[in-house]
């Protein structure tokens, strides 16, 4: 056998020298788009190897996708942040910079009108300039970047501003997306936001911080996709505690895979490996005890994946790895469909959902079976934490991330995932849908932790679900009700359970019940009575006061009425009587 020359490259080597992406954009995408590619191009090793370099996803040009792009007022920002957070593809970013620190870099800047434009992206907030200089300590000024390269113009961030009115949509121009490039430019050779500005109290503030920008986009995911938001999310809470070196990941096959993987763009900078749909939870268990031997106990290590790969084929792996009591940290991408190959229906699809496999017609009217509730599953094993929560709901998130980080042992954050083609509802909606779900008991908001005490009704918490005390929540001001229906009203996939005139069809009000039976059941394990459930609100009281006086009415004239016939006699009867009686007296006075 011939000897390999100690000058050959050792496998250490050939790891520093990963793809250069720029040159892959011009020798292979080009090659591809002129036609040449099958037959010019030299076989790729990293591609033989199923190696993907971290973080080549920032390479990534999305900006031919939309027409439209959110453009940023300083005036009306508040410096919230939900915008950042609400972002699937890091497309928008957040800033704080010391006046000090924005002088010297404008000074650098020799077009005037740049110079101008610059400068006008940031602004002076409550929230980081009055409130701190109010404490005898110099204020920073707030800004927020688009990065045209990786906006694909779903407005998920305008619809996160809300009534703060500081993000909109506007075309986009050639000349406008030069503008923004150059002004998210002059935003990168900007210092990071000092961490006097990064409150550990407002978890919102995090994602200033460069520990919590591990996913980098540049992803293949669609438009306004709420499983993005959740990795990028899940990511940034333990890379902003920990630390980026002390993260990894198992990423099941799905959706969450393939938008991530497609080479040579990966939008992740910590390392991670994929698996089959069926076995995620058990790879995991194999890297959680090599890194155990290795010394590594304190990494953190997350194992991903839709319904698939933790409610269906792969909820026996997911039940074993919970078993063993291994620190491993589980995040479901909960879609309620299999969204990767065509959306076909999954046990955590709703019952009178219309998907593949689950059609609206004549004889199957939708999905005829109940949800799958693996929170509820999860948590009857021994000594798991168990959380089910919303992007939408970024506080709640954020703490179950870290709590599950914390825990000593298996964790399960089953996530509600908008996908908006499955769901039939616009690009822009993951957020507003997200919260609707958890306010119609369709995905109810629940943390489960064992360090809480020793009954199910001391570990278990529904705080973060409106009215937690009633069956459904009533808007205050309205008094509108939000059930079941009202969620299903609002999503294209429950479209045919509702006729002409609105009404639902059994099949839907039968969902609605399974609905209010799991909420019923989450009460109960909670600790929260029947009857303190079932307590009527204020405007409940007032109506059955009402009710209970006219029924007290009715019973006293029935009671007057039952004694008048007692007597022997109707109201005619005693009238009669009375003018005979007067008549005799009127006789006997002519009399005398």
């Amino acid at each position: 056998m011939e000897k390999i020359p100690s000058t050959a490259p050792t496998i250490e080597d050939r790891l520093e020298t990963l793809v250069d992406v720029e040159d892959f954009n011009s020798r292979v995408i080009d090659g591809y788009n002129e036609g040449s590619g099958p037959l010019a191009l030299e076989a790729d090793v990293h591609t033989a190897r199923s190696i993907i370099p971290a973080g080549t996803g920032a390479y990534r040009d999305f900006s031919y996708i939309a027409p439209e792009i959110p453009l940023y007022d300083p005036s009306n920002c508040v410096g919230c942040m939900e915008c950042v957070i609400e972002c699937p593809d890091t497309a928008i970013l957040g800033k704080v910079v010391e006046p000090a620190e924005l002088e010297s870099e404008l000074n650098g800047v020799e077009d005037s009108t740049a110079h101008a434009i610059f400068k006008s992206r940031f602004a002076e907030t409550q929230k980081y300039t009055t409130s701190i200089e109010k404490k005898g300590e110099e204020g920073g000024l707030f800004g927020i970047f688009i990065d045209p390269t990786k906006c694909k113009g779903c407005a998920e961030c305008v619809e996160a501003c809300g009534d703060h009115q500081a993000l909109s949509m506007i075309p986009k121009t050639d000349s406008s997306l030069k503008q923004f490039q150059d002004t998210f430019d002059f935003y990168n050779r900007l210092p990071d936001t000092p961490k006097r500005f990064i409150s550990d109290r407002l978890l919102t503030d995090m994602m200033l911080s460069p520990d919590s920008l591990l996913y980098v986009g540049g992803a293949g995911s669609c438009m306004g996709c709420g499983e993005a938001t959740a990795l990028r999310m899940m990511v940034a809470a333990t890379g902003f505690v920990h630390g980026p070196e002390n993260i990894g990941m198992v990423a099941s096959t799905g959706c969450n895979t393939v938008y991530t993987s497609t080479y040579p763009y990966n939008p992740y900078t910590i390392p991670w490996a994929n698996s089959l749909f069926e076995n995620g939870a058990t790879f995991a268990m194999g890297v959680r005890s090599r890194w155990d031997q290795m010394g590594w106990e304190n990494k953190k290590l997350w194992v991903v994946g839709g319904d698939g790969a933790f409610l269906d084929i792969g909820f026996q792996s997911l039940s074993r790895m919970i078993m063993t009591g291994m620190n491993i940290n589980v995040l479901v991408l909960d879609t309620q469909v299999y969204s990767n190959t065509g959306g076909q229906a999954s046990t955590a699809t709703f019952m009178a959902q219309r998907s593949d496999m689950a059609d609206h017609g004549k004889e199957l009217k939708g999905k005829s079976e109940g949800r799958k509730e693996l929170a509820n599953i999860c948590l009857m094993h021994p000594n798991v934490y168990v959380a089910q929560t919303t992007c939408a709901h970024f506080n709640h998130f954020y703490r179950s991330i870290m709590e599950a980080n914390e825990y000593d042992g298996p964790s399960v954050v089953i996530a509600y995932s908008t996908c908006q083609p499955e769901h039939g509802v616009a690009d822009n909606m993951a957020m507003h849908q997200a919260k609707l779900a958890a306010d119609s008991r369709a995905f109810p908001l629940i943390v489960y932790d064992p360090r809480k005490g020793n009954s199910i009704k001391e570990r278990l918490d529904l705080r973060g679900n409106p009215s937690v005390k009633e069956d459904w929540y009533t808007i205050r001001k309205t008094g509108e009700v939000i059930d079941f229906v009202t969620f299903a009203r609002s999503e294209g996939r429950f479209s045919k359970q509702f006729d002409k005139e609105g009404n639902p069809s059994p099949e839907l009000l039968a969902s609605k019940q399974e609905r209010l039976d799991n909420w019923h059941l989450l009460q109960e394990l909670a600790g929260i009575s029947k009857d303190e459930a079932t307590k009527p609100t204020p405007t409940q009281k007032i109506s059955a006061s009402a009710d209970a006086a006219a029924k007290q009415k009715a019973a006293l004239m029935a009671k007057r009425k039952a004694m008048k016939a007692s007597a022997g006699g109707t109201d005619d009867d005693a009238a009669k009587q009375k003018a005979a009686l007067l008549a005799k007296l009127k006789a006997k006075k002519k009399q005398n």
